[in-house]
């Protein structure tokens, strides 16, 4: 007797498609970073293409891109879902990591195992690699490495951990594909100051308040939108720190939270601003592509890497910091829009990532 699996919420193709791939990532999670990746991954798939998604809130994914979907949270569901797929996509991200679990990291091992078990292509599209901190992890990696048809990574230091573990033909390297959606242009000097913040262990408690004395003086005739792009984590940041003690009266009186439904929702807000302090990735990347102003606060080296590759300021959260020098390289950037020929290259470079599923999509099945 088989297991009762969940059917997958489906959307009929308008046309028998050649080609059913499986695409799994973090989607469905309510963050918009995950949503604009699988948005860009969508817009690439081949036109013969008619995937599943694996998602969390599989109700808002089928809505929103008009896709099946099979629920990411139950690995048998969508072990099942392989089965008629012509192809495995992980899509976008870091997955292939320790720093969430070793557990997460076997989820994706059975995906590719299955999927290489099928005599069906697998690909890493646009792909993180790492941390892997435990032996048995980067054991666990060299293994899949071998068992994937073929790889696109998102930056250089991915595409080198590859080829220490033994991938030594995967040299396809771009930026992250989000740079790939279409930009906005900017609205010009003297907008709010846009925060996209989000909690992390690196600032607890005492520890903001050298982020936020800098921020008080920076500008303190305008506006402060705390925008947050992970609903379940970064929504609600602004009241937490207040209710802490930690936020001014006068930082509190013009600060706000907004929430952006859509990725380019996001880039709208971000385009009509002077500053954006950007802590997580896509927020960094969305805010540069509405052609405003922007700084960094590195969380993960990720971050460090795609500020340098824009060329903005960009502040460790890990090391000692003095609020007046900070200030200071804030206010060098206000009203300051990035170099346009940067920008330019960054989205260029995502073509490998199309080119990858171009290449192995539009001939399966």
């Amino acid at each position: 007797m088989g297991f009762p699996f969940p059917a997958p919420i489906a959307v009929p193709a308008a046309v028998p498609p050649s080609s059913r791939p499986l695409l799994v990532g973090y989607y469905g999670e309510h963050n918009l970073g995950d949503d604009a990746l699988l948005e860009v991954l969508l817009s690439q798939l081949p036109s013969c293409c008619a995937p599943t998604v694996s998602a969390r809130d599989q109700r808002q994914v089928a809505e929103r891109f008009g896709v099946s979907c099979v629920d990411r949270g139950d690995l048998r569901a969508v072990l099942s879902a392989l089965t008629p797929a012509t192809a495995l996509v992980l899509g976008g991200g870091s997955l292939l990591q320790d720093s969430t679990s070793f557990r997460s990291l076997l989820y994706y091992a059975a995906l590719i195992l299955r999927a290489r078990l099928q005599r069906k292509p697998v690909l890493l599209w646009a792909q993180g690699l790492g941390p892997l901190r435990r032996r048995r992890s980067r054991l666990l990696v060299r293994a899949l490495l071998s068992c994937c048809t073929a790889c696109s990574w998102r930056d250089p230091g991915s595409a080198a951990l590859a080829g220490r573990l033994g991938r030594q033909h995967s040299a396809a390297v771009g930026a992250d594909p989000v740079w790939a959606m279409p930009p906005q242009p900017w609205r010009g000097p003297g907008g709010p100051i846009v925060l996209c913040f989000r909690p992390t262990a690196q600032l607890q408690g005492e520890r903001w308040r050298p982020w936020l004395a800098a921020l008080e003086q920076l500008a303190p005739d305008r506006e402060l939108l705390w925008l947050s792009l992970h609903a379940g984590q970064d929504q609600g940041l602004l009241e937490r720190l207040k209710q802490q003690g930690l936020l001014s009266e006068a930082l509190a009186s013009r600060s706000r939270e907004v929430r952006a439904e859509r990725p380019a929702d996001l880039i709208d807000i971000c385009a009509g601003s002077g500053l954006v302090l950007a802590m997580r990735l896509h927020g960094l990347i969305l805010a540069a592509l509405g052609g405003c102003p922007v700084a960094a606060l590195s969380y993960d080296p990720k971050v460090r890497a795609a500020a340098e590759a824009l060329g903005c300021v960009v502040q460790d959260l890990a090391d000692p910091v003095d609020p007046e020098t900070l200030l200071a390289e804030w206010r060098n950037s206000l009203d300051r829009p990035q170099n346009a020929a940067r920008l330019t290259r960054l989205r260029e470079s995502t073509h490998v990532h199309r080119d990858l599923l171009q290449a192995h999509l539009g001939r399966t099945g």
